[in-house]
């Protein structure tokens, strides 16, 4: 009962519309921090927009991922606790300035979050399926389970923050708890890297494909 009554008496992420209203609720330095990594020259971004205690360990690949070649995104929740309930908002309403200001010059956006689960697994969605089909094959040649459809978190809405790159998609993982916090966490950066250095030398045109849509 004092649970309840404590989260009642803290913002409500589900409730945000956009970003001003989390930066209305909360303090940056305090509740959270943001860190914006331009890499001059750099094609391809790397967000964990849930990151430090929000999705845990999604600040820790995205970082890895990005290494000094990619642009980096990171807000992360620094409260003591409660971080999902107050900082969660939900990705088609992530429309954080400087992010979308980074993403601007980005051909190929990937966003780590993270979700629960007893399995180690990716969920992979986003509107990038040109993209998306070299990651699963990556992570699939290091045994890192899979799955591309029929999951509960597609990330194909127009406004999630996977797809506001410079042509309108981008790729989402979805990683396990168990995932994320176990040695095989770092076959999911090799895998995303490989993919992201495969497709970027190839040069195909993130214009191509399915017109975004709702």
């Amino acid at each position: 009962m004092k649970l309840l009554m404590h989260l009642s008496a803290l913002p409500d992420a589900h409730h945000y519309r956009s970003f001003a209203d989390l930066a209305a609720a909360q303090r940056e330095g305090e509740h959270y921090t943001v860190t914006v990594g331009h890499r001059p020259g750099a094609r391809a971004a790397v967000l964990a927009p849930h990151g430090g205690r929000i999705e845990d360990g999604t600040s820790e690949i995205a970082r890895s991922i990005a290494a000094d070649e990619h642009h980096l995104y990171l807000l992360e929740g620094r409260r003591f606790s409660h971080n999902y309930h107050t900082l969660h908002l939900t990705s088609h309403r992530f429309d954080e300035p400087r992010c979308l200001s980074l993403l601007a010059h980005a051909e190929r956006v990937v966003a780590v979050h993270g979700c629960r689960g007893e399995h180690r697994r990716v969920y992979l969605g986003g509107r990038d399926e040109i993209f998306a089909a070299r990651v699963a094959q990556h992570l699939r040649a290091r045994d890192v389970e899979t799955v591309t459809g029929d999951h509960p978190f597609p990330g194909r809405h127009v406004h999630n923050i996977c797809n506001r790159g410079r042509h309108g998609k981008g790729i989402q993982l979805e990683i396990t708890h168990p995932l994320r916090r176990s040695a095989q966490a770092s076959d999911v950066v090799e895998a995303v890297r490989d993919a992201l250095a495969e497709i970027l030398s190839m040069n195909i045109s993130g214009e191509n494909g399915d017109a975004p849509s709702l």
